[in-house]
């Protein structure tokens, strides 16, 4: 039996290597290791031996069992890797050009954040990020909304429950930010902000852009000077700009700034110089420190910027559409 088994592997051996592709190379595991196969019907019989030759034989035969899968494995592995280079050789010619690969480009709303974040980074500003699942403290509270503030009637929100809701503006970024950092701070928060609104130049969902900057010595006159900046670097150095006077519970005075299109005026975006009362609830000093704060929506100035009449029309991913921005600055 012995000499049988070791016949039996130099056969395996020879079948298995010269096995010419994957078919052939199962029908040999079949044969030797199948439910019927040799090996398995050797040990299927070892009940009939005496105890040392079912030990002896049974050792034998696993051993064998191992070493033939074994030479199976590396002979499949070699026979896929060969069939890899025969395809290759038959259907890919180097010499062509390679396929042309699809190039995307950023949503218009990202390249005017992008444009936004780099105008204002240049002057020092630095960019936070905030949760947008927010409390009423934060999106109302500390920004001098008391509950019963007539202000919250200016946007429906949507609320989760009494304390949470998603927030209706970037500016909860302003407290949390001056909460545990002390002036000088210049900071700018993008991102998105909810309301319950909808038509065509309103969004449930749009984003927003927050600025916030304190110091000693802010005026009124470095708020315009950083705003007429900032809108001529996105719509051109010929805009002419009119702040009109507004109102806004978190600042006063307040604005709203109207950039010149045509013959005729467009609403921008709105702004002023930081409440005292926001200043305190963070535990600075309105009589040291002063600031200013503005807040554009990003939707709106990129409908303005690229001529899109619809605001569903940047979020419905029409490809066609997201095409033309490849190439825009």
């Amino acid at each position: 039996m012995q000499t049988n088994l070791d016949e039996m592997m130099e056969t395996a051996r020879s079948e298995v290597d010269s096995a010419p592709d994957l078919d052939s190379l199962d029908r040999v595991r079949v044969r030797y290791l199948g439910k019927k196969g040799v090996l398995t019907q050797i040990l299927k019989g070892l009940g009939n031996l005496s105890p040392d030759e079912r030990r002896d034989i049974g050792q034998r035969a696993n051993v064998l069992k191992r070493d033939i899968g074994d030479l199976l494995d590396t002979r499949k592995s070699s026979l896929k890797l060969a069939s890899i280079e025969e395809d290759l050789a038959q259907s890919i010619d180097l010499s062509l050009p390679g396929d042309t690969i699809p190039q995307g480009s950023l949503h218009p709303v990202s390249q005017v954040i992008e444009q936004i974040g780099s105008y204002f980074s240049g002057m020092g500003f630095e960019l936070t990020d905030g949760p947008e699942l927010e409390t009423d403290y934060y999106n109302f509270e500390a920004l001098n909304i008391p509950p019963d503030h007539p202000a919250r009637d200016m946007q429906d929100s949507f609320y989760l429950n009494e304390n949470w809701l998603l927030r209706t503006q970037t500016s909860n970024m302003q407290i949390r930010v001056m909460e545990h950092r002390k002036p000088p701070l210049r900071i700018l928060s993008p991102g998105k902000v909810f309301r319950v609104d909808n038509d065509a130049t309103h969004s449930p969902m749009f984003h927003q852009i927050e600025g916030l900057l304190v110091d000693k010595n802010v005026t009124f006159a470095n708020l315009k000077y950083v705003v007429t900046g900032f809108v001529r670097s996105i719509f051109g150095q010929s805009r002419q700009l009119r702040f009109r006077p507004s109102f806004f519970p978190f600042t006063e005075p307040s604005a709203e700034v109207d950039m010149s299109r045509g013959d005729g005026w467009m609403e921008i975006m709105g702004c002023g110089m930081i409440h005292p009362n926001v200043l305190r609830a963070v535990n600075i000093d309105p009589e040291i420190y002063t600031g200013f704060a503005f807040g554009v929506g990003v939707d709106r100035v990129a409908m303005l910027k690229y001529g899109i009449p619809n605001i569903r029309t940047l979020f419905e991913n029409d490809v066609r559409f997201l095409r033309q921005f490849r190439t825009a600055s």
